[in-house]
């Protein structure tokens, strides 16, 4: 197959795009891909890091890639946000702190939420879940509160009076 753009070398990047539901596909020749600034990756650093780097903050090394601001660095082991994005891999415990507000959005959009929560055991597990959703509930009564939402939080005050009857 050949290039889509200069249509002689032979396709050697070819690219999927998916918007909408629609499907575009393009083959490119190395050049003209370099060309484009469709060539994301070199496919020789390709490995589970650098995939894992990529849900912290996209590509890693697109060609013309420049921060003109300098990144945060742990205080504690000195590992800077950009070495994280490129390793998929945080230096020590201390970082999850010192890179909080860079961790939270691309957590949730991984994870669904950037708190960890676990499993509960199907078998042994009632008692755990009564706790959390006990816990959910006083956040919802909390915020009823807060909005003058006072029917609302009646109701809630009940359900969380009778979860906690359950748990005894």
């Amino acid at each position: 197959m050949n290039c889509d753009e200069c249509k002689q070398n032979p396709a050697t990047v070819h690219l999927t795009e998916m918007y909408n539901g629609n499907k575009s596909e393009m083959h490119l020749c190395a050049s003209c891909a370099a060309k484009k600034g469709a060539l994301m990756f070199d496919p020789n650093q390709f490995n589970l890091p650098n995939l894992l780097g990529g849900f912290l903050g996209g590509p890693q090394t697109v060609q013309g890639f420049a921060n003109s601001v300098a990144p945060p660095v742990c205080k504690n082991c000195g590992v800077n946000f950009l070495d994280i994005r490129n390793t998929g891999k945080l230096g020590c415990p201390v970082c999850y702190q010192a890179f909080s507000e860079e961790l939270e959005s691309s957590l949730k959009r991984i994870h669904g939420n950037s708190q960890h929560t676990g499993k509960i055991p199907l078998r042994s597990g009632e008692k755990t879940r009564v706790k959390r959703q006990l816990e959910d509930l006083k956040e919802q009564l909390q915020a009823s509160i807060v909005n003058e939402d006072y029917e609302k939080a009646a109701e809630i005050r009940d359900m969380i009076i009778d979860l906690e009857k359950k748990l005894d």
